[in-house]
C-alpha cells in the first residue's frame, strides 16, 4: 500500500515537472528579457547646466552695480530661479550701473525685479539722496573738463560772465568768473549713471550733458547761471578737504588775471595845501 503512494506521487511530481518545461519550451525567445525592460524604470537624462550670474560680495540697498560686483556659477538648468540673469558679456552690460533694491548676500542669484536699471521708470528719483534734486548743464569739451568726468567725482561750479554789456567801460572789469558752487556730486554724464568700458573708449565720446545732485535753492542759482554766462567744472581731488557747497565770497577781474588790462598806474593826488596869511607875510602849509 505505502509503495503504491510513493509511485502514484512520484508520477504527479514527473507530470508537473514536465508541463513547466513544455511552457518554457513553448514560449517565444526574447520574450522574457522583454518583460523585463518594461518593468525596468525608465532613464533620466540630467538637466544641462546653465551659467548663473550672483553676487561676488555682500551688496547693501542703493549700491550701483559694477562688473566687480557680480560673478558666474554653474548650476542645473532646473534649478534657475525665474528672473535670474544668466552669464554671459550681455547680462553684464545690462547689469552695469543698476541700482540694487534690496539687501543681496553674496553668491545669491540677481532677479530683475532686485534691481531699477538706468533706463527704467523712477531710476534718477531713486539715485538721488533725500531732499535733493537733479540739475543738468549743457558741457563742451573745455567746459566739461575734456570728457574726464565721471559719475560719482565731485565738482565746483565757475561761472564766466562778460559785463560788458552791462555798461563796464573799464576793460579790466569787462569779464568776470566766480565760483558759485563747490563739491557737488555727478550722477550721470549724458545718459550714463556709472564709468562703464575702457577709458580709451570714454575719452573719444565728448560728453554733452552732466547731470548734477543739488538741492532746491542750488538748484535755482544753477538755472540763472546758464542764463547769465558760461559755466565751467572743475573736478576736485578724492581726497580733498569738504567744504560748503556755497557760493564764494571773492570775484576774480580780468584785471586780476592779467596786468594789461588794469591799464597805466593813475598818479598819486596832490596833498591838500593851505595859504595862511599873518599881516603882511603869507605861507602855504601843507597837510600830509
Amino acid at each position: 500500500m505505502f509503495l503504491r503512494l510513493l509511485v502514484i506521487l512520484s508520477l504527479i511530481l514527473s507530470a508537473t515537472g514536465l508541463g513547466i518545461l513544455a511552457l518554457q519550451l513553448l514560449q517565444p525567445p526574447g520574450q522574457s528579457q522583454q518583460v523585463a525592460r518594461v518593468e525596468a524604470p525608465p532613464t533620466v537624462a540630467p538637466a544641462p547646466k546653465i551659467r548663473m550670474l550672483v553676487a561676488s560680495r555682500p551688496l547693501s540697498i542703493g549700491t550701483l552695480l559694477k562688473d566687480d560686483d557680480m560673478r558666474e556659477i554653474e548650476i542645473d538648468g532646473d534649478a534657475v530661479p525665474d528672473g535670474a540673469f544668466v552669464g554671459g558679456a550681455d547680462s553684464l552690460a545690462e547689469l552695469r550701473g543698476a541700482l540694487l533694491r534690496r539687501f543681496i548676500d553674496p553668491n545669491q542669484p540677481i532677479i530683475r525685479t532686485d534691481v531699477l536699471r538706468p533706463r527704467d521708470r523712477g531710476f534718477l528719483a531713486a539715485v538721488l539722496r533725500p531732499g535733493t534734486r537733479a540739475i543738468s548743464i549743457a558741457v563742451d569739451v573745455v567746459t566739461g573738463a575734456s570728457g574726464l568726468i565721471w559719475p560719482g567725482d565731485e565738482v565746483d561750479l565757475i561761472l564766466t560772465q562778460n559785463l560788458q554789456q552791462q555798461g563796464a567801460e573799464s576793460p579790466g572789469r569787462r569779464v568776470v568768473g566766480e565760483t558759485i558752487l563747490s563739491a557737488v556730486r555727478v550722477i550721470a554724464v549724458d545718459q550714463q549713471i556709472s564709468h562703464s568700458g575702457t577709458d580709451a573708449a570714454a575719452a573719444r565720446v565728448v560728453a554733452r550733458t552732466v547731470t548734477l545732485e543739488v538741492n532746491p535753492e542750488q538748484a535755482e542759482r544753477v538755472a540763472v547761471a546758464t542764463q547769465l554766462g558760461r559755466i565751467s567744472l572743475v573736478v576736485r581731488s578724492i581726497e580733498g578737504t569738504p567744504e560748503a557747497t556755497g557760493p564764494r565770497p571773492s570775484l576774480v577781474f580780468g584785471s586780476d588775471v592779467s596786468s594789461a588790462l588794469s591799464g597805466p598806474q593813475a598818479p598819486a593826488p596832490a596833498a591838500p595845501r593851505m595859504r595862511v596869511i599873518q599881516g603882511g607875510s603869507q605861507q602855504e602849509v601843507t597837510f600830509r
